[in-house]
């Protein structure tokens, strides 16, 4: 009998500085603890390794959503987890990942953090940027961001810890069965 456990993805998408990147490390590393081998994808880095002559259009956001969702896809086929934290600003987006991973392996979790909240984190500078009319195309100000109509999980950051949002999702995981009951994985970690 095999110890591999099949793959899945958790798919955090929400606006720029909702908190995606930090819920991400913090459940890949709880994951590995766990025993999983997790590859986190980051929207930011992968755009910026595989596909920096894309721009912010709808068009190229698809493009890149897409190449995510099939960077995803090969991770799980090996056994593995993808934890993608991706801005995927359309519904239509997340619902071909969602389609291509299969419905059963995909976890969509939608990190609801309020605009007024992320713009005042604003990490990388982008809502500083758009005001000052540098950039344009920025989810949530210029360029809509669809709300996931029916995610598995709804986290929020402002009055939650990051720790009590891995512990949720790490539960949901538990409860659909992706991940054992007791959370952890029997025999050696995958390689």
């Amino acid at each position: 009998m095999s110890n591999l456990v099949p793959g899945f993805c958790v798919w955090l998408t929400g606006l720029s500085g909702s908190g995606k990147t930090t819920t991400a490390r913090a459940l890949a590393a709880a994951l590995g603890d766990l025993g999983m081998v997790c590859e986190l994808l980051d929207g930011d880095e992968i755009r910026r390794k595989m596909s920096p002559s894309l721009g912010y259009s709808k068009a190229d956001r698809e493009i890149n959503v897409r190449r995510i969702g099939m960077l995803a896809h090969d991770v799980i086929a090996r056994g593995r987890v993808a934890v993608c934290a991706v801005v995927s600003p359309f519904i239509a987006g997340r619902e071909a990942c969602r389609a291509l991973i299969g419905p059963e392996r995909f976890v969509e979790v939608f990190v609801d953090t309020p605009l007024a909240v992320c713009q005042q984190r604003d990490p990388k500078g982008l809502y500083a940027r758009a005001r000052r009319g540098e950039i344009a195309n920025v989810s949530g100000l210029d360029t809509p961001y669809e709300r996931p109509p029916a995610p598995q999980l709804v986290l929020a950051t402002v009055a939650v810890t990051v720790d009590a949002n891995v512990q949720r999702i790490l539960a949901h995981l538990r409860t659909t069965r992706l991940l054992p009951p007791d959370g952890a994985i029997a025999g050696p970690p995958l390689r």
